[in-house]
């Protein structure tokens, strides 16, 4: 968690705060999808989080492509913005967000894939018709939406 969101919390507890997250779907050349277990819940999800004090959206889908993943995106395709009362998130700590979602999808990339050990329990690419079933409920809709576009060809 960033400073500027500690401080939030500081202030606000774990009252709802308006969050804005990147994130970012990593295609392979097969066209399937690389998610990570999550350390905190245990859940399946892209790499992601959220935007820092005067980052841009797409610096902080690139740094936390490659501090979660180890992957540098060489190019990166906006894909979906999300919000609304489906992204409303209670995380384990209690801590509650109104989440909007700006996420990318990288098919070109390079680096050796390796998990952030806080963060990341393992990552796995899957078929979009393999896909977990606890996938992380703030990702669920993108995720889904992915899986719709790569069902229709």
């Amino acid at each position: 968690m960033s400073e500027y969101m500690m401080d939030l919390r500081r202030i606000l507890g774990s009252r709802p705060l308006i969050q804005v997250g990147a994130g970012v779907i990593v295609e392979d050349d097969r066209g399937w999808i690389l998610l990570q277990q999550r350390a905190d819940c245990g859940c399946w999800g892209y790499a992601g989080g959220a935007v820092e004090l005067y980052e841009s959206v797409e610096d902080a889908a690139r740094r936390e492509l490659l501090e979660e993943t180890g992957l540098a995106a060489h190019t990166l395709e906006l894909f979906t913005i999300l919000s609304g009362p489906d992204m409303a998130y209670t995380y384990p700590n209690g801590d509650q967000v109104s989440m909007i979602a700006v996420v990318y999808l990288c098919k070109a990339y390079s680096g050796v894939l390796r998990g952030q050990e806080a963060e990341v329990k393992q990552l796995r690419f899957f078929p979009w018709d393999e896909l977990p079933e606890d996938i992380f409920p703030p990702e669920r809709a993108a995720i889904r939406q992915w899986a719709e576009a790569k069902a229709r060809g």
